[in-house]
């Protein structure tokens, strides 16, 4: 997803799957807690459907649309959590699962004396 992209300005666009089908309009944009940048849409699929939650990563927005690289039926698919609300990191966890997105684990501190004990001072 293009990072250089305001996500009030996606609210309102209109999203397709990976065959073009069109999927919905964009009601909601969530952002990553640690970094800020736009993570998750919550895409309206009808007139009186649910929102989906769509990873806005490996999506791209091309003229205007956002074009989600998956089928219609797996994002209509994804878990509910419902919108106007923070997404929290588990369920965060159960979307990338669906999604079949690879989720690390969170990196590791490096392998090193990070000081000395109180009182363990060398003389």
């Amino acid at each position: 997803m293009q990072t250089d992209i305001d996500p009030r300005n996606l609210i309102g666009r209109k999203a397709f799957d990976r065959t073009g089908a069109k999927i919905g309009t964009i009601d909601e944009v969530y952002l990553d807690d640690a970094t800020g940048e736009p993570e998750w849409a919550a895409i309206r699929t009808g007139l009186f459907s649910r929102d989906a939650f769509v990873p806005l990563e490996p999506s791209e927005l091309i003229e205007g649309t956002l074009h989600i690289p998956f089928d219609r039926s797996l994002i209509k698919d994804a878990p509910d959590f419902g919108v106007g609300r923070h997404l929290s990191p588990d369920q965060e966890l159960q979307l990338y699962h669906h999604y079949g997105l690879d989720v690390g684990p969170p990196p590791s501190l490096p392998d090193h004396d990070f000081g000395k004990l109180a009182g363990s001072e060398d003389t």
